[in-house]
């Protein structure tokens, strides 16, 4: 059992189904692969992975209709700690399609439900309920969520004297950041929206970083590079790490990974740069796996030990 505890929070989840066809027409019916059905949505993702990994958390999410019951019976077949925020509508549902004659993926994101006000606010009231040390909220926002959202959700995290760690973008992210928080993970252009400018090369991440983390929005920035790799700057430490090659399937749920392989590697006590090695290698693991598959923990361990030799 882990020392600390971990709750992760999702507030648009998507019951994800992956399939494939033979070739992707137009105007034509075609006969698709038996779909794989598994429980998305960033918070999800992320307690999936940490699972993975051999972690424990409590999945905090919305779910409504007949496709959350689903969704949650999915999870905990799965034995994921679950704590539902019930809403009136029906939890969406995400279309992911491999064109086998391309290998080319197609994703299809459904909008999701409305959530009502009532609903949301009890959502902030149940986080307040909860005992955590870190909380971890990624995905988007469902409609009718506003975004001050994760910037109230900052200030009752803070309260408590928790750690959240949150991976989302636009007005949502900033209104977190302004309340202050743990770990942020943005790509390059959420953190060049963020920073204030159109864009930010590689070389002028780093700097910005340290500027917003001086200004007390964040303690720790993860900024995700794509082919790059990422790099992680705290006010005292900037770390690189380029992905390792791998023959890529999916890049569905990549970020969740990684995400819950930073948090595994502060866990474990490691330091930032192997806290980010690790995150890279879960992250880089999720690919290695079709449809909405996560990482596995021999990939990512592989992955970690030759991310460590360079």
């Amino acid at each position: 059992m882990d020392a600390k505890r971990i709750i992760t929070l999702t507030v648009n989840p998507a019951l994800d189904k992956s399939t494939s066809v033979k070739t992707l027409v137009s105007e034509k019916k075609m006969r698709c692969a038996n779909p794989l059905v598994e429980p998305g949505g960033g918070g999800v993702n992320v307690s999936r992975a940490l699972k993975q990994l051999g972690h424990a958390s409590t999945a905090m999410y919305f779910a409504g209709g007949y496709t959350g019951d689903f969704y949650t019976s999915l999870l905990r077949g799965d034995n994921i700690d679950t704590y539902v925020v019930p809403i009136e509508g029906h939890t969406r549902e995400n279309i992911i399609v491999v064109d086998e004659s391309s290998n080319q993926q197609y994703r299809f994101g459904m909008e999701g439900p409305d959530v009502a006000e009532a609903e949301w606010k009890r959502c902030l009231d149940m986080v307040r309920e909860q005992a955590f040390d870190f909380l971890v909220a990624s995905g988007s926002l469902a409609p009718g969520i506003p975004t001050s959202f994760f910037g109230q959700l900052a200030g009752i995290v803070k309260a408590k004297k928790a750690r959240l760690i949150i991976d989302t973008s636009g007005e949502g992210l900033k209104d977190a950041v302004d309340e202050g928080v743990y770990m942020i993970k943005p790509n390059l252009g959420e953190l060049s929206a963020l920073y204030g400018v159109d864009e930010l090369q590689d070389e002028d991440a780093a700097r910005a970083a340290k500027e917003m983390i001086g200004k007390g929005f964040c303690e720790v920035i993860a900024v995700s590079m794509g082919a790059g790799g990422a790099m992680l700057v705290t006010k005292d430490e900037i770390h690189k790490v380029h992905s390792p090659t791998v023959k890529k399937k999916s890049t569905v749920g990549a970020g969740d990974s990684m995400v819950a392989g930073m948090l595994a590697g502060l866990l474990r006590g490691y330091g930032w740069q192997d806290v980010l090695r690790h995150g890279v290698s879960a992250g880089t693991a999720a690919t290695m796996n079709e449809g909405t598959q996560l990482c596995k923990k021999e990939d990512t361990d592989r992955l970690f030990e030759i991310l460590k030799r360079q």
